[in-house]
């Protein structure tokens, strides 16, 4: 005798369930355990390594499917892997307590670690260990850790409500400059508010800079040098973050 399966059923086990609420009803995506994280941190681009099957359901756990007309009421596509996306992208992760606490104690170690590597405390130049980054964060500005948002989105957040607590600046970086032309100088002089240090300056038939800026600078500092020179000019990262040699080698 055969038995009946009804065909809007798929049973899966030991997944990673991401869940959504549109338009009244309840969709559910079934995943793989600690894929759902790379995925929304870019660091995984396969989505056939994130899903365990393209399926858009209402309940993962009972293999109960969604309705192609419910799927276009809500995201405006019956394609499942789009919708998977947007479940993806959006849908919060199911998971049990334990597991929540190990991710989020993962996560806010590493958001602290973060901010060691670019930070320094200003009077000293040198780093702060991530214990004391760490009990800053718990203490000092009581941070709780955003599971939806990546970790470095989080470590700039905290970088700025630190800096109101206490001594703590973003690590500058150490910059060369390759200027050409007679109009070196004058695009040194856009550049001035955002150097912090010039270091050594050297004019031939080019302007040679090396100077220390705000990380944060990098990108206007790049786009100025390359429109002022045409694409001639050049930007060159000497090393990312100046701190006391003893502290590096330490």
């Amino acid at each position: 005798m055969s038995i009946f399966t009804p065909t809007n059923q798929v049973r899966l086990t030991n997944v990673a369930i991401v869940r959504i609420k549109k338009t009244g009803k309840r969709f559910e995506i079934a995943c793989y355990k600690n894929k759902v994280m790379s995925w929304r941190n870019n660091t995984e681009k396969d989505i056939d390594e994130v899903l365990q099957t393209h399926t858009v359901f209402v309940n993962v756990s009972k293999g109960q499917t969604a309705k192609n007309q419910d799927l276009i009421k809500a995201f405006a596509t019956d394609n499942p892997t789009e919708v998977c996306k947007q479940i993806l992208a959006k849908g919060e992760l199911q998971v049990s307590e334990k597991e929540r606490s190990v991710h989020l104690e993962s996560m806010f170690r590493d958001i602290a670690t973060i901010v060691t590597d670019m930070c320094v405390n200003p009077d000293t130049k040198r780093p702060y260990t991530v214990t004391v980054i760490e009990r800053a964060m718990k203490e000092d500005i009581h941070y709780s850790v955003n599971p939806t948002r990546n970790t470095k989105q989080q470590a700039l957040q905290v970088i700025k409500l630190l800096k109101e607590k206490i001594n703590i600046n973003r690590a500058e970086m150490r910059l060369r400059f390759f200027l050409p032309g007679k109009d070196g100088k004058k695009i040194k002089e856009k550049l001035q508010p955002m150097l912090k240090t010039v270091e050594s300056e050297e004019f031939s038939s080019a302007l040679e800079m090396v100077c220390l800026v705000d990380p944060g600078s990098y990108r206007q500092i790049f786009d100025i040098v390359s429109k002022e020179t045409r694409g001639k000019g050049k930007v060159e990262v000497m090393n990312l973050k100046d701190i006391e040699e003893s502290e590096e080698m330490f």
